[in-house]
């Protein structure tokens, strides 16, 4: 019997396969807890700051807080704009499941939510992004905030804090300059919508700049926003503050304005009822001091946001308080303007002291040209002819000159251009000339020509010339600097940087002589007890005088008007009422310009009136004049007493003269004259 064979090879091979699986395996094993171990790592040493960053953003929420808005100020430190406390209401939706209507119907109970306003919220949070709050109400009471307050934990989405908003103390005074802000609109998103700042514009407590220095300065003024923090739950509902990590926002620049709330609300006043604007402006810098357009408007309502009918009812009162009618408002100047023709026809070597005679109407190009002195001046030369402002002297020197002399000293005057002010709004204007006339009538060859009949009206500031009032104050200002070019300022500075001065600028293409040459005539306006605006120019501040001119511009034709008074018209065609001045005379410091929109005819009947007012604060805020007006004044030497031999009443006698004594005077006989 054979015995069994034992095969060593199997075992082996089968024991070498297990070892190299166990190898393998362990290999896996080993591998997978050193990946393990190296993502463990990686987790709690290298991103350990990442994740709790994480998972206290999952614990904290940062709220973007709104940046205070930059103040405005007047030259003096008066603010202009500025912001108060605000109590706002808000509505986020948190989640798609949110029930706007739900909550809505809560808050009715604790604040008064009216129709119109629950149909707009309804659109507005139906409208904003998620976690977008909208805010239901502004400038809620200490106690709805209170209420809403004690109610919050069970109102999901609703919140109840304080935040800014714009408030501007003197209402309507400077409306047209400084603008307002009011809510971000979707067109405003739209020209933003590469702007960093997309968050601040969704937040419902920003406001963005609508017009004039809001508007123009808004990234200057808006700063930079800031955050609180936050505790929240799961819900994101905020369980409580933690101030130590809040982010504080950056408050927007300041802005400090050239303007004068004194003069700017003494000119507001003044206006009382009337429609039109008044500039004043330093003659020796440039810096405006006022600019008023009337009737205003409230900005402050603009704030808070004005209802339909509110609105329609400013836009469509024919006075047109919403229009800037200092830079945006076009007249013809009237007689404003014959300063300006003055200094072309002294440029172009026209002998001021040539007469030309006044019968109260003149003969040209088969009319019949009219003065405003229906009886006429008699002979007038230059000066005489500002000081009466005779038209039928003007119509004349006017063909001796021509229009494009006439228009070139125009805009040297600054009439035709727009300024560098800092706000937007401006209108040019139109100061014609022959390549004016031959552009403008390019589809009408046979009106390209400019006809010699257009000419005296040039001369006495009518026909297509169009100035605004800001114009006019620059004109007047140059012409009293009589050196100097001068543009006007409105921004002083923006955030404490000084901004140019209105007289770093060249001088006037015109002589010296020119210049105080047509000042004397100005003089004579208001001082001159026979000048156009002598009553009305009397300041009453000693020896302070004030040099103007008066203007009338006509808004319809008189042809076949027997009487040009407008007491019995519509306010829409009554002319418009214009004056310029500056003053002291001897020493100009400021100008002023004043518009009356169908303010009736005569300049010195609506405008000057006005300009004296307005230019006696200016000159009562300046200490230099101030000190000159109260300075006593010299005493008058008494006239001497003399008898009727020459000898002084009251003077000591002469001495005694030795000698014989005087013959006797003779008695004269009875009857005989004595």
């Amino acid at each position: 019997m054979s015995e069994p064979s034992i095969f060593f090879f199997e075992v082996n091979e089968r024991q070498g396969v297990f070892h190299r699986r166990a190898f393998l395996m362990g290999g896996l094993a080993g591998g997978g807890l050193l990946a393990l171990g190296g993502r463990l790592a990686q987790l709690q040493l290298v991103e350990a700051q990442r994740y709790q960053k994480l998972s206290a953003g999952n614990q904290f929420n940062y709220r973007l807080t709104p940046p205070p808005r930059g103040l405005i100020l007047d030259r003096n430190g008066v603010a202009l704009a500025s912001n108060r406390p605000n109590f706002r209401l808000l509505v986020t939706k948190e989640s798609k499941d949110f029930d706007v209507e739900a909550t809505l119907d809560d808050l009715a109970l604790l604040v008064p939510i009216d129709g119109s306003r629950r149909a707009r919220l309804l659109k507005d949070i139906a409208r904003a992004p998620k976690k977008a709050p909208v805010a239901v109400m502004e400038d809620m009471t200490w106690e709805e905030f209170s209420r809403v307050n004690i109610r919050a934990p069970e109102l999901p989405g609703v919140t109840a804090d304080m935040g800014e908003v714009r408030v501007y103390p003197f209402g309507g005074a400077f409306a047209h300059v400084i603008g307002y802000v009011a809510k971000v609109s979707d067109r405003d998103l739209e020209k933003a919508k590469d702007e960093p700042d997309q968050d601040l514009l969704h937040h419902p407590g920003f406001r963005i700049g609508k017009q004039g220095v809001e508007k123009a300065l808004d990234r200057e003024l808006r700063g930079r926003p800031g955050a609180t923090k936050a505790e929240v739950d799961a819900q994101g509902r905020v369980v409580r503050l933690d101030p130590e990590g809040d982010i504080p926002p950056t408050a927007g620049k300041e802005v400090r304005l050239t303007l004068d709330a004194d003069i700017q609300n003494r000119a507001l006043e003044v206006m009382g009822d009337e429609s039109g604007a008044i500039v004043v402006m330093d003659i020796r810098n440039g810096d405006l001091l006022a600019m008023v357009s009337a009737p205003s408007f409230d900005a402050n309502r603009f704030v808070k946001g004005l209802s339909g009918p509110e609105y329609k009812a400013l836009a469509e009162y024919e006075r047109k308080p919403l229009l800037d009618k200092a830079l945006s408002g076009t007249y013809p100047p009237g007689s404003t303007f014959k300063p300006t023709v003055g200094l072309a026809a002294l440029a172009a070597g026209v002998d001021p002291e040539a007469r030309v005679n006044c019968g109260g109407s003149w003969y040209y190009g088969n009319r019949t040209w009219r003065c405003w002195q229906k009886n006429g001046h008699g002979s007038q030369n230059m000066h005489e002819a500002i000081k009466n402002s005779c038209d039928v002297y003007f119509y004349q020197t006017a063909l001796k000159v021509g229009p494009d002399a006439i228009a070139t000293a125009a805009r040297a005057m600054g009439f035709g251009q727009i300024f560098d002010i800092g706000i937007p709004g401006q209108k040019k204007g139109l100061v014609p000339d022959r390549a004016w006339k031959k552009a403008a009538f390019k589809k009408n060859p046979a009106n390209q020509i400019w006809f010699p009949g257009e000419t005296p009206s040039y001369g006495i500031g009518q026909g297509a010339l169009n100035v605004n009032a800001l114009q006019l104050a620059v004109m007047t200002s140059r012409l009293a600097n009589g050196k100097k070019a001068l543009n006007p300022r409105l921004i002083k500075s923006v955030g404490g940087v000084e901004q140019p001065s209105g007289a770093a600028v060249p001088d006037l293409p015109f002589s010296m002589e020119h210049l105080a040459y047509v000042r004397g005539g100005m003089e004579a306006v208001a001082n001159d007890v026979r000048g156009t605006a002598y009553r009305q120019s009397q300041l009453g501040l000693g020896d302070v005088k004030m040099a103007g001119k008066t203007g009338t511009a006509q808004v319809r034709s008189y042809d076949k008007v027997a009487n040009r008074k407008s007491d019995s018209v519509a306010w829409r065609l009554k002319d418009h009422n214009l004056f310029v001045a500056f003053a002291p005379y001897d020493d100009p410091r400021y100008a002023v310009a004043v518009i009356i929109e169908h303010g009736g005819l005569g300049g010195a009947t609506a405008g000057a009136p006005r300009a004296r007012e307005v230019m006696r604060v200016a000159l009562l805020k300046d200490p230099e004049i101030r000190a000159r007006i109260e300075r006593p004044m010299p005493m008058p030497e008494a006239p001497v007493e003399t008898g009727p031999d020459g000898a002084v009443e009251g003077a000591a006698p002469e001495d005694p003269i030795e000698g014989a004594p005087p013959p006797p005077t003779p008695t004269p006989a009875p009857g005989a004259p004595q």
